[in-house]
């Protein structure tokens, strides 16, 4: 081990030298513009990396295309915060028998895993509640039976984002 302690000193140093050599060139002359601003500075972001919102995103359903519906927030864990929501009957939306539903992310935000389940409209809670489906990354699943339902969605978001659920009243005819 001593041997590589003055290696790993050396390339330290080196790398050093050589940012430091890169700082010292000139940098090209001002050029004078007739009411031009210096442009804004560079994001500090990676160059792809999707800024991470303050909150949980909006979640919105929508059936074959159509337009979306945006889901009541429950319940939620993000960031260094959270909220404990009671149990919501959701968004009112309509779809017929045997289409399928497609949630909408917004911003988008990668998820990791979700939970699409129904229960009666007025049940006042999940106790008893069917699943619909359930997987990981954007989810897409079929709609419940003829009736009115609360379809409750919960979403675990990727790298440890957090977790949220989302509601919607959804007639089914």
């Amino acid at each position: 081990m001593p041997a590589r302690a003055p290696l790993r000193f050396v390339v330290l140093v080196g790398g050093l030298a050589m940012a430091l050599g890169a700082c010292s060139g000139s940098a090209p002359p001002a050029t004078a513009t007739s009411g031009a601003t210096d442009p804004p500075p560079a994001s500090t972001a990676p160059v792809g990396t999707p800024a991470i919102p303050a909150g949980p995103p909006e979640i919105a359903l929508r059936v074959d295309g159509g337009d979306p519906v945006a889901g009541q927030l429950g319940t939620y864990l993000w960031a260094d915060g959270g909220s404990d929501a009671p149990w919501l009957a959701g968004t009112p939306m309509s779809i017929g028998i045997g289409e399928g539903l497609e949630a909408i992310v917004e911003p988008a935000v990668g998820i990791a895993a979700w939970h699409a389940r129904y229960v009666p409209w007025d049940a006042g809670g999940p106790a008893n509640a069917i699943t619909l489906a359930e997987g990981s990354r954007d989810p897409v699943f079929p709609g419940p039976p003829a009736g009115t339902w609360t379809i409750a969605l919960e979403v675990t978001f990727a790298t440890g984002l957090g977790t949220a659920n989302y509601a919607w009243q959804v007639t089914v005819e």
